[in-house]
């Protein structure tokens, strides 16, 4: 990537992320039972707001109020599921940015399923680990529960494939995050792996990549954004714990005061 466009990027990444605090998107997120505190949690500290709004009904009246939705299918309840395809086709018809989340599809078949019907609805965003991109793409049938037996490299073709097929961004987490339109392709390399200690660490990102689509139509630069601020928070939560418990404190701490400037200094992008 040569200079100019690198410096470009990294100021974008600066100037989402005090746009955010100055806005304060209101995240509609339709998450997973064990996370749910984590998520509204990272949401608050980095600027934004979090709503819990799962209850069908409610759920297709919440996705036109919020800034950006968050489907995530961790837990995928019976009630859950119908406010899940309820809420993408109310953001849709809205214009309403949204992210989906497939965890741990590809082996089993409930949340499989309902992830192949909700990427009909084309998702603004799709983040999920490589295991699981690669299914959602039929080219692969998951990872181990949440985690992935893939790497982000092998999953990027399938990445590329699902973002010209339904029109989405899609970031494939791991080691070396990789966000693709299906033509360009951009890495964050940066994190700590004490992220993958935690439970909530992958699922948040969905999150706050939902706050930050609200900021621009530019989404690959917004999904960008949310995945370097995220991860260089991490990084800097890692310098100061001692292991997983102090890290999810720290990490809270480091969402809410990760600035600009360190943005511009700690980003890894190209």
């Amino acid at each position: 990537m040569n200079t100019h466009l690198l410096n470009d990027r990294l100021n974008a990444v600066a100037e989402h992320l005090v746009d955010l605090r100055r806005t304060s998107p209101l995240v509609q997120c339709i998450t997973n039972t064990v996370v749910t505190n984590f998520t509204a949690n990272a949401l608050l500290a980095i600027g934004a707001s979090a709503a819990m709004a799962d209850v069908p009904t409610e759920a297709g009246i919440f996705a036109p109020i919020a800034s950006g939705l968050l489907i995530n299918l961790g837990t995928p309840h019976a009630e859950q599921r119908v406010a899940m395809l309820e809420s993408a086709r109310a953001a849709a018809a809205a214009g309403t940015p949204w992210v989906l989340d497939p965890v741990a599809i590809g082996a089993l078949p409930v949340r499989t399923t309902l992830a192949h019907e909700l990427v009909q609805l084309r998702p603004t965003i799709i983040r999920g680990n490589p295991s699981e991109i690669l299914a959602l793409a039929r080219s692969g049938v998951g990872g181990r529960g949440v985690d992935s037996t893939d790497s982000a490299e092998a999953a990027l073709p399938a990445a590329r494939a699902l973002a010209a097929e339904f029109g989405s961004i899609v970031a494939v987490s791991g080691p070396i995050d990789i966000v693709t339109d299906g033509i360009t392709d951009i890495r964050v390399s940066n994190g700590s792996a004490l992220l993958t200690r935690i439970t909530g660490g992958g699922c948040a990102l969905g999150a706050v990549i939902a706050a930050f689509a609200a900021l621009s139509d530019d989404r690959l630069s917004t999904t960008v954004a949310a995945c370097a601020v995220y991860t260089i928070a991490a990084e800097q939560a890692a310098l100061v714990s001692s292991g997983p418990g102090s890290f999810a404190v720290a990490f809270l701490d480091a969402l809410a005061t990760v600035s600009a400037d360190d943005v511009r200094d700690r980003a890894s992008i190209r």
